[in-house]
């Protein structure tokens, strides 16, 4: 059954690939494509591909990967299969520093607040982690669940008071809020790269660990976890992964919820199986829906935001009327 799921999702993942680098507002053949990839010729359709495909299809990759795992790990650390990486902040967080450094400067795009969109979803998520510890007792899923609701609403509405009094502001915002991968180019990619990468090495490290806590605290420290030392560091990959892929696109909703709830569907529960599916299943949702994007209205695009949360709530209430939602 794995096997056959990990070559389905494979394939899956080479098509989205494919069509992602050869379909837009200028479709170029499949056969040209592949080519052109070997041999550019300097040709409109090379410049097409090598200047705007590549980089666009490299951040639906990564985005994906990083989108897919960090829910991965924001379920697995809640213990909640409804949750996504939002309930740490991490959107409210980068969606703040966003509006308020474009307020602030009057400058805009996303090579100036790219830094600032993903010092703003690591502050929040540090508040969020700090919030859910205060106390006696440790920072338990509840408490991290709850103190990530109040931070992101605060945030929130502090985000809506600087878009409402600055026009500069809300008009960057509006733009990026949606999730798009347009313009984004290999200066971006290379950018937030090495986040994800050090996001994606500690997810795969924890997978043992959060396999035992998913047990309970007093099983997984009977088997050696160290409950807090596993759930700061899920909350750090969580931060890598998830505040990367926000700052570098936007908000992209929907991935981090229903990705790794398709991935336990088709593996099961091992979280060392969930995590790898879900890095592959999240790039395959992405590009797909980023392929639609640029199909739907052409030669306009519609932000991929939209569209993965569009194409995704339908298989997602299929999903969930077709099976019993257990707690991890």
């Amino acid at each position: 059954m794995r096997l056959a799921a990990v070559v389905g999702v494979l394939v899956a993942l080479a098509l989205g690939i494919l069509l992602s680098l050869s379909l837009g507002s200028k479709d170029i053949p499949l056969g040209e494509t592949w080519r052109l990839l070997l041999a550019p010729d300097g040709g409109q359709n090379s410049v097409v591909l090598h200047q705007l495909r590549i980089p666009r299809t490299a951040m639906g990759l990564i985005v994906g990967v990083a989108l897919g795992v960090a829910g991965a790990l924001m379920q697995s650390l809640t213990r909640n299969p409804l949750a996504d990486p939002g309930i740490l902040g991490v959107n409210a967080g980068a969606s703040f520093a966003v509006v308020l450094a474009v307020a602030l400067t009057g400058i805009s795009g996303i090579s100036f607040y790219l830094w600032f969109a993903f010092a703003g979803a690591a502050v929040a998520s540090a508040a969020v982690y700090t919030l859910g510890a205060t106390g006696r007792s440790s920072a338990t899923p509840v408490r991290l669940a709850l103190a990530g609701v109040a931070i992101s609403a605060a945030l929130q509405a502090l985000t809506e008071a600087v878009i409402l009094g600055n026009q500069v502001a809300f008009n960057e915002f509006r733009f990026w809020v949606a999730g798009s991968f347009e313009g984004r180019g290999w200066n971006i990619f290379m950018t937030v790269l090495p986040f994800i990468a050090a996001g994606l090495v500690i997810a795969v490290l924890l997978a043992p660990s959060l396999n035992a806590l998913a047990l309970g605290d007093e099983t997984g420290k009977a088997l050696g976890v160290q409950v807090n030392r596993t759930r700061t560091l899920t909350m750090v990959a969580v931060t890598l992964l998830a505040g990367a892929a926000t700052a570098a696109v936007g908000p992209i909703g929907f991935v981090g919820l229903a990705v790794p709830f398709l991935a336990r569907w088709l593996v099961g529960t091992d979280q060392r199986w969930v995590t790898v599916f879900s890095a592959l299943l999240g790039p395959v949702w992405l590009l797909a829906a980023d392929v639609i994007a640029r199909l739907l209205v052409r030669p306009d695009e519609v932000q991929v935001g939209i569209i993965a949360a569009l194409i995704g709530a339908p298989i997602f209430v299929l999903i969930v009327r077709r099976r019993k939602i257990a707690a991890l």
